[in-house]
């Protein structure tokens, strides 16, 4: 069915692209919002995705290809904005939307709250994708149209800046000296 959708919108029909746009702008957001970690630059980059989708699915080759295709969109908007606005805004959670893990802290969670926030959003991209959305290398690597071999640098990246914040905030705090 959303093939067909993704037909009759390529051609111009308005209401298949209104069943497209609902069917996936709540997705979109979801993963603009990770990347970005700011609900309001999340909406105006979900936003910008949608126009760019209008605009440019006309071009698109594969309709089998689409949410792709709008995910691919939807990272360079959301890197985009975030050029635009420059500033960190670590809102929001990381594990919005996942399943409770059991065995993680509030603590625990917050931590990972603060590193995610340090990753740039190259960083962060790759992470949603790999983890969110559950995607291989290789289709990470065609979402973002880069090489294979740059999503797993990106990936090995991230980790490692996770690690690196875990484990930085893990280390006591120099204490006071007496008076």
């Amino acid at each position: 069915m959303e093939r067909q959708l993704v037909i009759r919108a390529q051609q111009g029909d308005q209401d298949a692209f209104d069943q497209l746009a609902l069917h996936i702008t709540d997705r979109l957001y979801a993963v603009a919002y990770r990347i970005l970690r700011h609900g309001p630059s999340a909406e105006d980059a979900t936003q910008h995705a949608l126009v760019s989708i209008w605009r440019q699915l006309p071009g698109l080759r594969d309709p089998d290809r689409f949410e792709a295709w709008a995910y691919r969109l939807l990272v360079h908007a959301a890197y985009g904005e975030h050029r635009r606005r420059r500033r960190d805004a670590p809102s929001g959670s990381l594990t919005d939307g996942a399943t409770e893990d059991p065995y993680l802290t509030v603590d625990d969670r917050d931590q990972l709250e603060r590193g995610f926030a340090r990753l740039s959003p190259e960083h962060r991209a790759v992470l949603v994708l790999q983890h969110y959305l559950n995607l291989s290398h290789e289709e990470i690597a065609a979402t973002l149209r880069i090489p294979v071999g740059t999503v797993r640098s990106r990936l090995h990246g991230a980790r490692g800046a996770m690690r690196a914040a875990l484990e930085a905030d893990a280390r006591p705090s120099p204490g006071r000296w007496p008076a």
